[in-house]
């Protein structure tokens, strides 16, 4: 069962994955973003997953404003071409409804609510991010500075645009170590964009790996849909447990 967090317009769900083979003792938290198409079953394995690394994971309903997290879940078959489009005319006004404005505040809560569970310890914390949830990741790292110590982003678009609130121009602030998994080919992260990007990590003076991953299409981690690839999301898996590892636990 979802929680329930108190955010800046509202109630929101949120997925909580802990250790299965937990000991009692507190362990660091780590924030999931989702990708544009929800919480479901996909992002709670996911969850489950970097949970069982030694993690206490939440997964926000970023989209709480246009519905719960059973009324936003897709209705088709995201596994064919057809069926993963047709959930995009769904999901992409909602990405484009979570302005900075809204998405800031709601970054606060999910901060606050994730370091106040009971059994998340005191101390750094990771966060990372799926396609438009890479943005909320990026977001979160240079927002809260003084807690985000990893900050994982894969097939995200938009992370380094002309625009004047771009996600790359708050790095400065942030005090996180990032790996970046781009997808190939990604007209939302084309090559200039990922370039942008790490001359910004690198100007910040940051700890970073920022790559694109080769013949890995833009939603490879996800393999509910037609996107999914497996070896770039073992790639993925391996470079974000990683990045947790040697900032949460060393």
């Amino acid at each position: 069962m979802p929680i329930e967090i108190p955010a800046a317009e509202g109630i929101a769900e949120a997925f909580v994955a802990r250790p299965s083979n937990a000991t009692g003792q507190p362990v660091q938290g780590v924030i999931l973003y989702m990708d544009a198409f929800g919480l479901r079953p996909r992002i709670q394995e996911m969850a489950q997953r970097i949970a069982d690394w030694g993690y206490v994971v939440l997964a926000p309903n970023v989209f709480y404003r246009d519905g719960s997290i059973a009324e936003l879940a897709p209705a088709m078959d995201m596994s064919t071409q057809e069926g993963r489009e047709a959930a995009g005319k769904a999901a992409f006004p909602r990405v484009g409804r979570l302005t900075p404005d809204k998405a800031l505040p709601d970054v606060d809560a999910w901060v606050s609510a994730l370091t106040s569970l009971d059994d998340v310890a005191p101390g750094p914390i990771g966060t990372t991010g799926y396609c438009m949830g890479a943005r909320l990741a990026v977001r979160t790292a240079t927002s809260h500075p003084e807690v985000v110590a990893a900050c994982g982003g894969f097939h995200g678009g938009g992370l380094a645009t002309d625009e004047p609130d771009s996600p790359h121009l708050g790095l400065v602030n942030a005090r996180a170590r990032f790996v970046f998994g781009h997808a190939d080919n990604d007209r939302s992260m084309g090559p200039d964009a990922v370039e942008r990007l790490g001359s910004a990590l690198k100007s910040a003076g940051l700890e970073a790996s920022n790559e694109i991953y080769a013949g890995a299409p833009h939603g490879y981690t996800m393999a509910d849909t037609s996107a999914f690839n497996p070896e770039a999301t073992e790639r993925h898996f391996q470079e974000l447990r990683s990045l947790l590892d040697a900032t949460l636990k060393a």
